[in-house]
Order: structure tokens, then sequence, then C-alpha cells
């Protein structure tokens, strides 16, 4: 076995799980916090190393003793974040159960609750009594008028966290002695899935990932050395406990052996000034953060917005997420906080999907400044997320254990440097598949390079270039929400994550950031912007004036843009559909848009040249048009005439 740890008298385990008793074993971890609960108004608590490894050993025997689950079961959990959620998260891995954690069901997601019912068939829920009773009220209800499975949810076994807490309290001394752990440890082994893991959902409906224990701590471990984490590194995170990166900064805390402080997203949301203070109260070396979220944090959490001081200095690593990673948001936000300590060279872009457990690679190298952040080579506005090992078989960062090759998704073969293609991966971490999707599993996670007798890649369905001689690694955006418009010659393409970024910006000050999605429909680009609350009632003209600013700095932006039909909508405040992290659903917006669902305020359409009317007038750059015919693709053209005569 490798000996990774930072001690080689503690060889790294199998599943994460076991770093548990290696590290309470010490005398110095045993009342070491390695969780922490922060939120405003009230005292923080914490749990040890020691009590979360009596706590797994405990919970984990009441979960196969008095309970009766079996070794194998699932098990939903649906407990609210906190330090509670964490102590589930280890016990069920400890008693060899299958995890499936989700988020409370509200009544608008209650469909995600039902869809994960019905794929994963589990045995029981463990959750707070009170969410569990407003679910079963939900169920019984006259609004919701599927009986049948009405029946079976109400069947479904549920175990009430409260009813835990209640026998552990006590009993905070009760584990096994850590050496007798490792020899007859029954909980999940490497081979073993314990984790269903679901997708965002930023391009489809979310799908079940299979993780098993063996792939989860290859994983973290490489995001330990990615990152350089130790003992005595502290990790700062908001992000939602049950999904993607908020779950995997749980699985690397322990693996590090470190200390996390963590608080909600809603908490974050509401107050984005208390993440920058978490940082400073504990000196935080490394902190996760969507790049979305960053201009949210300069906006309303920064100097102004408080009177406790800040002290960034500490931070070694502000990883950050959500692809694709533009550097003018990036420098922004180190501009505004670079008087309270915060070093350039923490900057740490980074890249990771469910479909290989989380992590994949990061740009960032060390905390010297001439290869980090803002050394780091910029391609259309974005930072690397990687960089690769040299083609002729040089030394990269990933070339080890994680392979990352950018190949045309045609021929499944790699392309030159400098060419976009689909993003593969291959890792011992890539997860086993799609649970219920056996051919889709067989397409995305068994992917071979045409030609060579290679190992087997994760197709990740992002796009992709290499540019340089260091060969960074940036990632352009998803495949499945590429804009295409066909014209008679030659199509044209457009990465929408662009458009949104500058339809932003030419109205930074009306239009809400990060809440804007463009997509097609019959071959017309379309772009609809949420307004900032309060910016709905200014009036027609206003609004037609922010949909001119976003026209011409589109066509500014690119030239291109002025040949095709651009629609362009302005809707209220919180009206576009998002995933659990934060994500535009491109996808949803459009099916959204189409059943005439979105509130809107204003709509324009703009084309190259005036085309005879059709309806109501639409005001744009050279007078006044609507279109013909909405170019010769007729799907969804009765739709959208539909659409734009109900303006």
């Amino acid at each position: 076995m490798s000996t990774e740890n930072f001690d080689p008298c503690f060889p790294d385990q199998p599943v994460v799980d076991l770093y548990l008793p290696t590290w309470t074993s010490q005398a110095a971890f045993r009342s070491k916090p390695a969780f922490i609960w922060a939120e405003d108004g009230a005292p923080r608590r914490s749990l040890t190393y020691g009590q979360l490894n009596s706590s797994a050993d405990f919970i984990a025997s009441q979960l196969l003793g008095p309970l009766q689950l079996r070794r194998g079961d699932t098990v939903l959990i649906l407990c609210s974040p906190g330090l509670d959620f964490v102590k589930i998260l280890f016990s069920c891995q400890r008693a060899g159960l299958l995890s499936v954690p989700i988020s409370h069901p509200e009544p608008s997601t209650l469909d995600h609750f039902v869809r994960v019912f019905l794929q994963t068939n589990p045995k029981a829920a463990i959750a707070n009594r009170v969410p569990a009773a407003s679910i079963r009220r939900y169920m019984t209800s006259s609004v919701y008028n599927d009986t049948r499975l009405a029946e079976r949810l109400l069947k479904l076994r549920w175990l009430f966290l409260e009813d835990f807490e209640l026998e552990c309290c006590d009993k905070t001394n009760f584990h096994r002695d850590a050496s007798s752990s490792f020899s007859s440890y029954s909980g999940c082994g490497p081979e073993d899935v314990y984790l269903i893991q679901y997708t965002s959902g930023a391009t489809g409906i979310p799908k079940p990932v299979l993780v098993t224990a063996g792939s989860a701590a290859h994983n973290v471990r490489e995001a330990r050395k990615s990152y350089q984490l130790q003992p005595n590194s502290v990790i700062v995170s908001w992000l939602p406990q049950f999904h993607d990166c908020g779950l995997m900064f749980l699985l690397l805390t322990i693996v590090s052996g470190a200390t996390s402080v963590l608080t909600s997203a809603s908490i974050f949301i509401n107050r984005p000034r208390l993440w920058l203070e978490l940082i400073s109260e504990f000196q935080a070396t490394c902190t996760p953060v969507p790049s979305f979220a960053l201009p949210v944090v300069v906006g309303r959490g920064g100097i102004p917005h408080g009177s406790l001081p800040l002290k960034l200095g500490s931070l070694r690593n502000l990883v950050i997420i959500n692809e694709p990673i533009y550097r003018d948001l990036i420098v922004q936000f180190a501009d505004e906080f670079a008087c309270v300590g915060l070093l350039p060279s923490c900057i740490s872009p980074s890249y990771g999907l469910a479909e290989n457990c989380t992590f994949v690679s990061t740009a960032w190298r060390s905390m010297d400044e001439s290869c980090g952040f803002p050394s780091l080579p910029s391609y259309n506005g974005l930072l690397p997320s990687a960089r690769l090992a040299s083609s002729s078989g040089g030394e990269g960062a990933e070339a080890e254990e994680i392979e990352i090759v950018v190949v045309d998704a045609n021929t499944c073969e790699p392309v030159e440097d400098g060419v976009e293609g689909e993003i593969w991966v291959s890792s011992p971490s890539n997860a086993s598949g799609y649970l219920g999707y056996p051919s889709l599993s067989r397409e995305v996670f068994m992917a071979r390079l045409r030609g060579k007798a290679s190992k087997r890649f994760v197709r990740t369905g992002d796009r992709g270039t290499v540019k340089g001689e260091e060969r960074y690694l940036f990632v352009m955006g998803r495949a499945a929400d590429i804009i295409e418009i066909k014209g008679s010659s030659q199509s044209q393409v457009y990465h929408p994550q662009y458009l949104e970024k500058v339809a932003y910006e030419s109205s930074p000050g009306s239009l809400r950031g990060g809440r804007i999605a463009a997509f097609e429909i019959s071959s017309v680009v379309v772009v609809v912007a949420e307004l900032q609350k309060g910016h709905e009632g200014g009036g027609a003209l206003i609004s037609k004036s922010i949909c001119q600013s976003i026209n011409q700095a589109l066509v500014k932006h690119n030239k291109k843009m002025d040949e095709v039909i651009r629609m362009l909508i302005l809707v209220r405040s919180g009206s576009l559909p998002k995933t659990t992290s934060g994500k535009m659903q491109r996808w949803a917006a459009r099916a959204k848009l189409m059943r005439k669902e979105v509130p809107m305020v204003e709509a324009a359409l703009f084309a190259p040249a005036p085309l005879p009317l059709l309806g109501s007038s639409i005001p744009t750059r050279e007078g006044k048009l609507l279109v013909k015919s909405l170019i010769a693709v007729p799907n969804d053209c009765h739709l959208l005439s539909q659409l734009m005569s109900s303006l």
C-alpha cells in the first residue's frame, strides 16, 4: 500500500471511512475538530475526530441491529446540512449501506425526490422529523393525484435523525479499538458501490452516478496531493453537502486529517460576507467557491458590507469551480480583496464532474507566483483548469493517475493541441456508470480511443482545447449547450456562456449576473435575462433600451451575430430554473419558455434586414420588423410564432 500520507507510519487506506480510526488512534487527533458548524447568531459547534469515529461506530451498529437494515441496502439521506449529516454519511459507509444523499424536497422539487425514489428503490430514508412529516402530508393531499405512487411512498420506512442523536449524545466514547478496526472492518469495501451521486442537471434531467468506495478514496487522495493539503490545513465550505464538490470536501477533510468549517448555501446566499468572515476567523488555508458566486461576493459581501475585519492572507487555495472560469471575474475578485491580504497566487482554477467522483484537475501548482495566477495564460477570456502531461511523454501533473485527452467526438481520435474537442478522462476515480441506464453507461463510461489498445475513458460531454507549450487545458463549456445556426454555406457555432456574459456586461446595473440563459429555437438565437429586483417596473422605454444594449453588445462581440435572427427576452427576477448548486439550466429555461411559463417583461426581435411583418411590431436597430417564417426550420416555428404573437 502506498504511503502518500504525510506520516509514513500511517499508510493510505482503501476507503475514506478507514481514515477515521487511523487518525483517532493518535492522541493529538482524538480531540481535534474534524468539522465545525458555523452560522450567524449561534455558537460554533464542533465534531472531533474521536466523536465522529464513535458516532459512526454506534449509529452503524444501530442501523444493522435494532433498525434491521442489511449490508448493501439502499438508504436515502435527506438530513439538513450540518454535523448530523456528516455523522450519518460516515455511519452508512461503516454499516456497508448504499447512500443516496439528496436535498430536502420542497413542493417545487418533489419531482426529483420521486424520481430518486423510483430509480434507487430505497429500503429506508434518514431525515429530520419535521421535513419527513411534511413530505408525507403532501403525498396524501389532494394536490398530489398519483394514488398508486403515493401509496408506495407512504410505505417508505422513515428513520428520524433526532432518534439517533438521543442515543449518541450519551455515548460519545463508544468506539472499537483502532487496531481492531483495520482487521475486522465490515463496511463498504473498495469495489462496493457505496454512493449514488446525482449529476447537477445543468444539461438535462439529473442522472444517478454509481460511485465505489475505492474510486471516492482515490479521488480525494488526488485532490489532496494537487492542493497540497495536510493535517494543519483548515477548509471553509458553504457548498451543498449532499452533492458534488461540497460532498467531496467532506471526504477530503478526513483523508487530509484537516479541519473543515461548514455553513449552508442558504446562509451564504443571505449573507455572502459570512464566508469571508469565517476564512478570517479560522485562518483558513483552503476554500472552494463556484466562479459565478464571485460577483455576488464582490457586490453584496465586500469590505463595505460589514464591520468585522477581513484577513484573507492565510489562503493557499481559493479553489474556483464551475467552468467556464473567466479571467476578468477572478481579477475583479482578487483586486477587490487584495487590500485584506488575498494573495493572487492562491487562485486555483479547477475542473471536475460527478462521473469522475468530482475532482479531475487544477491548474494550480504552488504559491509560487511565477507559475500561478496572475501568470496563468488565458484563452478567449478563460483561465485554464489543468496543466497536462507533455505530448512527448514528459512530466505533467495528471500523467501518473489521471489522464485527460481532448478527442474528436465523431472519430474518437485525439485532436491536435489548439483544436477544440470533447474532454475524455481516464482514472481510477472514474465512476461505475449510471443506475438504470445500461446503454448510456456503456457510451459514457467505456469509451476507447480509436486505433489504440487504450484504457477506458469517461466521456465528459465538456468541450475543451489545449494551448501552449505547457499544455494548459481550457474548458470551453458543455457540448449539449452549444448553439449551432445552420446557414446556406456554413453553420455558425456559439458557446452560450459567452453570449450570456456579453449580455450581462451590457447592462450590469439592470440584469442579474449568472441568471441569463442563451439557447436556440428554430435557428433563432434566444437570450433570456432576469431583471434585478425592483427593475421589473421600469417602464417599456427602459426595457427596450436594455434590449437595444444587449443586441449592440452581442453584435460588437461577434460580427457574425448580425447575420442571424436574435430574440431577446427580459423576465422577472427568479424566473429561470437553476440547479441546486446554482448553475443555469438552459434546457429547462428553453422548455419553460416554449410552454409560456416565463413571466416576460419585454421581448425584442432583431434580424440582419427588415422582413415582412407577422403580427404586432417589434423594435429593432433598423426600425420595426417581424419574421416571415422564422427560417426554414418547421419543428418549433409554430410554437415560436405563437410565443411572439402572445407578447
